[in-house]
């Protein structure tokens, strides 16, 4: 949901079609804009309200090209900026449909900057917009699926569905924090000594929408709309440094509603907070015409840096926050920054720089749910798994990439998918058909979709302690007709159960089962565990070919779900 910088970047592999065409994604929409003086700020770099402009037409050109009739923009997901770029160099933006839903659809948006000079490449940013097909004159629109052909392009697909559960609780997550007493007790009044007043950072601009502001359906563009809330949050955020600073995080952030030509829109940013090397700037903006009421459109959270002559953060003036208002401000950004290194941490980085083990607390609880379904999902679209061996139709497949080895078994039963799904999301039950499993029990009943359980496995070897796991499940039924049932693994720590001398504490960094619907009495399960140290010792003899107990694990799975299948106990759980 997040954008990352990953330096150089990476163009995908050519797909050539039995055509002998290049195979390109039919809803891509490419922009290339060389920077010019007129598009930069003092330093000489672009602006990022212009990029922001540009990310915007983009995208919303992508969307209107996969729904055949104009669209706006609904929401932008979080966007950090990693890179600079400067007077005279390009501008590449690519931007496609992930997937679409009724009548909005997920846009994802690319840019890189080129130096024509040096011939070299760097990613920018990485961000995902929602847009929202318009209404014509036969009424609302549905829109038509989004249809995967690369491995990337299903990789986004999966997760898709799974980052707009996230911007449907965005809010939620934010007001649960927000009213947890610990982050309302952080704004201690001795900080506020010898500090810059917030309400000399305050900004208010107003802006005439005429018709260059406007696409053809008379309506603000988003990203003019955002371009010039960039503006005044970079003015506040100038008066209480007395510097040029440089935006580094937009927070996710819906538009409440349109804007036409002809409104007056009022820009209004203050500093809620400074931290030691940043400072959280926010923005709202809000709109009328003529005497009619104001209409809020937008509200926004930046974060600015400012950089030394090395490019290094300053460290910032203390902000004194206004009475009342201002010192909520000053609170809910200190609760904001702690979601936003939630996000970044769990959600923008690669699998490969997450820990094996996250601690986990109930402010970063969605955000590992996220990532724990999001990790599963990205592992069982990878495309280049080989098959290591096969016995009466459970088949065992590897996949190395980065030294890291995953495997998945797989196998089809004749349960319903359904059935399947309720019988193997409940960990409790799988020392029924597991020989690794000896016990299992709940640590917290997180929500309906997630739970925290204690399992301990037997020693892997002669004279060592058995092993345990604290491990998060997240559940997720199918969002839609081709989805999978998703039950997906990882490793938490819990304050409340650290390690012991009589227990190993073992870690599952991906893990989980995939089920899909073969057909109403059939299903094909696929299970996938990315090795760790302590998982590895027991699956090794059956990758090497010398054992197959993998192999009996799941026959043993199969056994449990075909007995089991028609139960009380499942049918009860289903009622529920």
């Amino acid at each position: 949901m997040t954008s990352e910088g990953n330096g150089d970047v990476m163009e995908d592999p050519l797909i050539i079609l039995e055509s002998g065409e290049v195979y390109r994604n039919p809803t891509e929409v490419k922009m290339s804009q060389i920077v010019l003086p007129c598009h930069a700020n003092h330093c000489g770099e672009l602006s990022v309200g212009q990029l922001l402009k540009w990310m915007d037409s983009t995208a919303c050109l992508s969307a209107e090209k996969h729904a055949g009739c104009s669209c706006i923009t609904a929401s932008v997901d979080d966007i950090h900026f990693e890179h600079t770029i400067g007077v005279g160099q390009v501008v590449n933006i690519k931007a496609n449909v992930n997937r679409a839903f009724n009548s909005s659809m997920e846009v994802g948006i690319v840019v890189s900057c080129e130096d024509l000079f040096s011939d070299q490449q760097w990613k920018v940013c990485h961000a995902f917009g929602t847009f929202v097909a318009r209404r014509t004159e036969a009424g609302k629109v549905q829109l038509r699926q989004v249809v995967p052909f690369t491995q990337a392009e299903k990789m986004e697909y999966s997760i898709a569905a799974e980052r707009r559960r996230m911007r449907l609780i965005h809010a939620e997550i934010v007001t649960d924090l927000l009213s947890n007493d610990t982050a309302q007790k952080e704004g201690d009044s001795q900080e506020y000594q010898d500090a810059v007043s917030a309400e000399r950072t305050r900004v208010e601009s107003v802006e005439l929408v005429l018709p260059p502001h406007a696409n053809h359906q008379v309506n603000t563009f988003g990203g003019q709309i955002m371009a010039w809330m960039e503006n005044v949050a970079t003015i506040s955020a100038s008066r209480l440094c007395n510097a040029h600073p440089t935006l580094r995080t937009i927070d996710m952030f819906h538009f409440r509603g349109p804007s036409q030509v002809g409104d007056r829109l009022v820009l209004k940013a203050i500093v809620n907070n400074a931290f030691k090397k940043s400072m959280e700037v926010g923005v709202c903006a809000e709109a009328y015409q003529g005497g009619d009421h104001i209409r809020h459109i937008n509200s926004a959270f930046m974060t600015f840096e400012v950089l030394d002559e090395e490019g290094k953060p300053r460290t910032l003036p203390r902000i004194r926050p206004e009475p009342v208002d201002g010192k909520r401000r000053y609170q809910e950004a200190i609760a904001r920054k702690k979601i936003r290194l939630d996000r970044k941490y769990l959600i923008s980085c690669k699998q490969t720089q997450v820990p094996l083990s996250v601690p986990w607390d109930p402010s970063n609880q969605m955000y590992l749910s996220y990532n724990n379904v999001s990790a599963l999902k990205l592992l069982a679209a990878k495309n280049n798994w080989i098959l290591n061996s096969e016995k009466n139709k459970v088949n065992l497949y590897t996949l190395e990439e980065n030294q890291v080895l995953c495997f998945k078994v797989e196998t089809q039963v004749d349960v319903p998918a359904e059935r399947a799904f309720v019988l193997l999301s409940d960990l409790r039950r799988r020392q029924e058909w597991d020989m690794h499993y000896e016990k299992c029990e709940v640590l917290n009943q997180v929500d309906e979709d997630d739970t925290i359980y204690r399992v301990i496995t037997p020693s892997a070897s002669k004279g060592s302690n058995a092993q345990d796991f604290i491990l998060l499940a997240s559940k997720r039924k199918p969002f839609d007709t081709g989805d999978p049932y998703v039950i997906a693994l990882r490793s938490v720590t819990l304050p409340t159960h650290p390690p012991t001398e009589d227990y190993k504490r073992g870690e599952v960094l991906c893990a989980g089962f995939t089920i899909w619907e073969v057909s109403s009495t059939v299903s094909k399960i696929s299970y996938y565990n990315q090795a760790t140290p302590g998982v590895l010792p027991y699956i090794s003899t059956d990758i090497a070919g010398l054992s197959s107990s993998f192999y009996c694990s799941f026959s043993s799975c199969s056994q449990f779900l075909v007995k089991n299948k028609d139960s009380l106990a499942t049918l009860a759980f289903n009622a529920l």
